[in-house]
């Protein structure tokens, strides 16, 4: 039986029914974009006359401001500011950026009022590090103090305008050197403002992912990546560091070192990506955090107090009293009186075994009825009790 002849012809493609995409020449496209272009930059003229007209009442206000001894950074009217601008947004920028703008504007203004330093838990690079330039922005001074404690310090003596410290994870809980900051300095120092920021943690590192066998950072930061590490670094050795910060700084020295002498660089650190563009490591992999809705809540402390707001926050240390049920009337205490307690923490008092601390935040200011009704109430609970401060509460997330 003759074997059929394989067809030659080429089957026929069934016609295309997309339509052809029509593209312009280079010189049509700039055509078309140079007007808008005009536009954006006669809009762009604008804006800065009118930024530096708003710089110029700053200027009028920073001089009041130095005659009086006011306080350059104020919460209260840095929330009447950010609230007011994003009321006033209609689109089609999202308020988070309106809100990044207001920030950077506020920061100029600060440098224009009276120079401010901030301090805060370093090396450059770490997350109290990322916190800080978010809420005061680049035209203020930045101290690395190295501890939080050294925050504390620096704060009380007035060598920094104000520090910024962590005190709350949403995943790794009260942060505790803060928590034991507050009992040897809760005296000299009051709690001025608070923010919330998404914390991203990233696999930095010089070397190839297979090649990693030592992990530097924070142990809360590995408590917080412990299935991912888990699952892909089971058999590495993780090196506890002070700050996540001084975990990235400590991966580029080994890296740096294995180099010069032609080693395999092994280390790797989990930080902020912008401690790693500070020491030279490459993100490998980046929000490697369990939880993708990681939050860190930070104080501003001062020597200042914050003004009443109508959205406040008040955050109370106190001692109970040794006898049955003393904590329970306490909280009973602020139950009665109509006080919403947002959160509650205890530490070790440090003087003698099972005696603790407790730290709670209140809604309201210290300076409501009920509130100062109930500050008075919880006295006869207690052995000691001190009022860290009153602030407005943070409404959102950067």
């Amino acid at each position: 039986m003759a074997k059929k002849k394989k067809s030659t012809t080429t089957p026929r493609k069934k016609p295309s029914t997309k339509k052809p995409v029509s593209r312009q020449a280079p010189e049509e496209v700039e055509n078309t974009l140079g007007p808008l272009r005009k536009g954006i930059d006669r809009v762009d003229s604008r804006l800065v006359k009118l930024l530096n007209e708003r710089a110029k009442l700053v200027e009028q206000i920073g001089s009041i401001k130095r005659k009086q001894g006011t306080p350059v950074y104020a919460p209260h009217r840095e929330a009447q500011v950010l609230d007011r601008a994003i009321k006033a947004n209609q689109g089609p920028l999202p308020d988070r950026a309106i809100e990044g703008v207001y920030r950077e504007l506020m920061s100029g203004s600060f440098a224009i009022e009276q120079p401010m330093r901030i301090g805060y838990l370093g090396p450059a690079g770490s997350f109290s590090h990322v916190a800080a330039v978010k809420q005061f922005g680049s035209s203020v001074e930045f101290d690395d103090l190295r501890t939080i404690e050294g925050v504390f310090t620096e704060v009380r003596r007035g060598h920094v305008d104000h520090g910024l410290v962590p005190i709350e994870n949403s995943t790794g809980g009260g942060i505790v050197e803060t928590l034991d900051a507050f009992l040897a300095w809760g005296g000299g120092v009051t709690i001025y403002a608070e923010l919330q920021i998404e914390v991203h943690h990233a696999m930095l590192a010089n070397c190839e992912p297979a090649s990693i066998k030592r992990i530097h950072s924070k142990p809360e930061v590995f408590a917080q990546c412990r299935k991912w590490l888990t699952t892909q670094y089971p058999k590495a050795e993780l090196v506890p560091a002070a700050s996540s910060s001084q975990a990235v700084k400590s991966a580029a020295e080994e890296y740096r070192t294995a180099e010069s002498i032609g080693a395999i660089p092994t280390s790797a650190a989990i930080g902020s990506s912008l401690a790693g563009e500070i020491y030279g490591l490459r993100e490998l992999f980046a929000k490697i955090e369990d939880n993708p809705s990681n939050i860190t809540r930070f104080f501003i402390i001062s020597r200042q107090h914050a003004q009443v707001t109508g959205e406040d926050k008040t955050s109370i240390m106190f001692k109970t009293a040794d006898k049955p049920g003393a904590l329970v009337a306490v909280l009973l205490v602020f139950e009665r009186a109509g006080v919403n307690l947002t959160h509650i923490d205890k530490r070790p008092s440090g003087r003698s075994n099972w005696e603790y601390t407790f730290f709670v935040d209140a809604q309201g200011h210290k300076q409501d009825t009920n509130m100062i009704g109930a500050i008075e109430e919880i006295s006869h609970h207690c052995r000691e009790v001190t009022v860290l401060g009153s602030y407005p509460r943070s409404r959102r997330i950067l």
